[in-house]
């Protein structure tokens, strides 16, 4: 149910995106989501990519300030509060929600999240039968 996220940081400077996105398109490694954060001097690009350990290697080989972070992938039904119910219950069993980004895959809203405690996390979404995510099948999305 963990998922290798890619968190690169990049200053703020034209190009410095590309040079990601290619050096992953170079190696076959495709994007599966992506989140972007910044500052005033630099940015933190989050991704989740067919081959983490692959991806891990060659930006920092290319330089990169790279880590891998572990995350995880609640999959929810894409209605008005579905979300807001989900945050619920975990901020009931007292998990922090540090960040999250989502996309949409027909029906359902996928939500990469990072927890303060990932374990308890998962223990909390399998008890109230929400549905996860395998690594497996978010790397091929």
């Amino acid at each position: 149910m963990i998922i290798k996220q890619l968190s690169v940081f990049l200053e703020n400077k034209s190009g410095r995106l590309t040079e990601v996105t290619k050096t992953l398109g170079d190696l076959d490694i495709n994007i599966s989501a992506l989140s972007i954060a910044d500052t005033a001097e630099y940015g933190i690009l989050r991704m989740i990519v067919t081959d983490p350990d692959k991806a891990f290697a060659a930006l920092k080989e290319r330089d990169f300030s790279v880590s891998l972070t572990e995350v995880l992938c609640l999959a929810t039904p894409h209605t008005p509060g579905a979300l807001a119910r989900a945050l619920e219950i975990l901020s009931k069993d007292g998990i922090s929600v540090e960040y999250m980004y989502a996309f949409e895959v027909g029906q359902k809203a996928l939500v990469i999240i990072k927890a303060d405690d990932i374990h308890k996390a998962i223990d909390t979404i399998t008890a109230h039968k929400m549905e996860l995510i395998e690594a497996s099948d978010i790397y091929q999305i």
